[in-house]
């Protein structure tokens, strides 16, 4: 199975789960062995890409402004292209900007994805087990890109992907080793930075630095 395979799948389940007006979001990124797979809730319209007009990437966050505070500030995405995501209303974006910030995400070697991959008109909470309709198709990407590391967002996608109820609190910069098919994988818990979480940004960012210095910066060193 591929990620275009996955992508099929996806598409079925937006006319289950999502607005049926609107496309799902897949992902984007690293696709092969990224340093990390950071894994959100689940897209909503604010994503121009989910425009059925759309006809490029169907990637996370393209059209916000919000998420990328956080990437810039942990060194992941170039201060260029964040000054001009931030000068940017959301319509404005164009399907070659998009793909221009996702040059610069792979250049920084993560993949970003969600765990629902329908698209809502609004952000709206999905319950549980919608979200579980999605996690063994999470679990096939994982096994396709292979990451070293995954991030997890806020207690709910936690909760449904561990298999166990989580509250980040809790659990910060506890690593979860959890198996895909006999492969070990290791899991961070850390806060919803966006929303609602805004508020929590500092301490994603924070938990997230300390997860890059200690799995991928020793990592680094032994090489």
């Amino acid at each position: 199975m591929t990620l275009r395979d996955l992508q099929k799948e996806y598409n079925k389940l937006q006319q289950k789960y999502g607005a049926k007006t609107l496309d799902p979001i897949y992902h984007g990124g690293l696709e092969e062995n990224p340093d990390i797979c950071f894994v959100f809730m689940n897209p909503t319209g604010r994503n121009i890409a989910s425009s059925k007009e759309w006809h490029g990437l169907k990637a996370p966050w393209i059209g916000t402004k919000n998420i990328w505070d956080l990437f810039v500030q942990l060194n992941l995405l170039d201060k260029e292209i964040y000054q001009q995501i931030k000068a940017k209303k959301g319509s404005e974006w164009t399907e070659s900007f998009a793909e221009e910030v996702y040059s610069d995400v792979k250049k920084h070697k993560y993949f970003i994805t969600n765990l629902s991959k329908c698209t809502q008109v609004d952000a709206r909470e999905l319950k549980d087990d919608v979200h579980k309709k999605y996690l063994d198709l999470l679990k096939q990407e994982i096994k396709i890109i292979q990451p070293k590391v995954i991030i997890l967002f806020g207690n709910q996608v936690s909760s449904i992907v561990l298999n166990e109820k989580i509250s980040v609190s809790q659990v910060r910069r506890k690593c979860f080793l959890k198996e895909i098919d006999g492969i070990p994988y290791k899991f961070y818990s850390v806060y919803y930075p966006v929303g609602n979480g805004r508020f929590n940004m500092d301490k994603a960012i924070e938990d997230i630095a300390w997860i890059i210095k200690e799995e991928l910066a020793k990592e680094k060193v032994s090489v």
